[in-house]
């Protein structure tokens, strides 16, 4: 299936998940309240109070949540609930719930028409359905659509949505397959930026994109001497803010850190930067999202 194209659901797919749609009267509570309600989200509510989130979650909205039960929680390692709950962890604790948030009032009908959501964490969650019409979003299954809200909707899920916590270093690091590009950014005194609050969209070119360009490139790249040809070379495939790759589609240009325009084109399934094909999209960081290139893409003035 084509990274680039929404998921498409048949009216057979969707009819397992609707069959358990609340399809009731909008409810007269706000999402906090219908929460603590039903009794099964206490520990949602403690969280949300912990996170100082409430007000934001009672506020107009509207608003899409994603909500693990208390069962869900209890499925997390022992202590990870009392720990995320200290006054220290809020940063992390306030990242995870966000995750569990989309802006917008968005019934399970058309949940299921998306391949992935942006959430108020600012990352994206993956939605997929199985073999048995069982739909989940970032690992963890629906199994109640639809609680209407004053200022949204609530749809159940069975497990904690966890963010990614690395930075875009880090999530190149632990792929393995970047070791030239972070090399690179060291050399270039770029690590610190790329590790910064962002975000950024990188599009990270792999260690065989980098053994295409000429015998010897890399090795004069990354002389002292030529720290600032490098950096531009490398802030050329960064772009300012989180572009994912549905809006990258969409684009004829976007404009790099490094102040020239990347072309973009789409055909035939594929989508272009410049000369390098994108093969692997939307890869989430903390501070940005990472997109795969096959090819080093070259600034116009690192042409000459």
């Amino acid at each position: 299936m084509n990274c680039f194209t929404t998921l498409s659901l048949s009216a057979l797919l969707i009819a397992p998940i609707a069959a358990q749609d609340h399809t009731d009267a909008v409810q007269k509570t706000d999402i906090v309240d219908t929460a603590i309600a039903a009794g099964s989200f206490k520990t949602l509510a403690a969280a949300l109070g912990a996170a100082n989130l409430v007000d934001t979650l009672k506020g107009k909205g509207p608003f899409t949540v994603f909500a693990p039960t208390d069962a869900a929680f209890a499925k997390l390692p022992k202590g990870t609930v009392a720990t995320l709950l200290k006054k220290q962890n809020l940063p992390t604790l306030t990242s995870i719930l966000t995750y569990h948030v989309v802006a917008g009032n968005m019934p399970a009908k058309m949940v299921l028409e998306q391949a992935g959501l942006v959430t108020l964490n600012g990352q994206r969650a993956s939605l997929a359905i199985d073999k048995m019409s069982k739909a989940s979003i970032a690992g963890a299954t629906i199994v109640t659509t639809d609680i209407q809200c004053s200022n949204g909707v609530i749809h159940v899920i069975d497990a904690v949505m966890m963010p990614t916590s690395g930075n875009i270093v880090d999530v190149a690091s632990k792929a393995g397959t970047f070791n030239t590009l972070i090399a690179a950014a060291k050399a270039a005194g770029l690590v610190g930026t790329l590790t910064s609050k962002g975000p950024f969209t990188v599009l990270a070119p792999t260690d065989a994109a980098f053994a295409k360009l000429p015998a010897g490139t890399v090795e004069m790249l990354l002389k002292p001497e030529n720290k600032a040809k490098l950096a531009s070379i490398l802030t050329y495939h960064v772009v300012a803010g989180r572009a994912f790759a549905a809006d990258v589609a969409k684009a004829t240009s976007v404009k790099s850190v490094q102040g020239s325009a990347i072309k973009i084109t789409a055909k035939n399934g594929k989508v272009m930067a410049n000369n390098a094909t994108i093969v692997a999209t939307d890869i989430n960081a903390s501070n940005g999202v990472v997109h795969v290139i096959d090819q080093v893409i070259m600034p116009p003035a690192a042409k000459n």
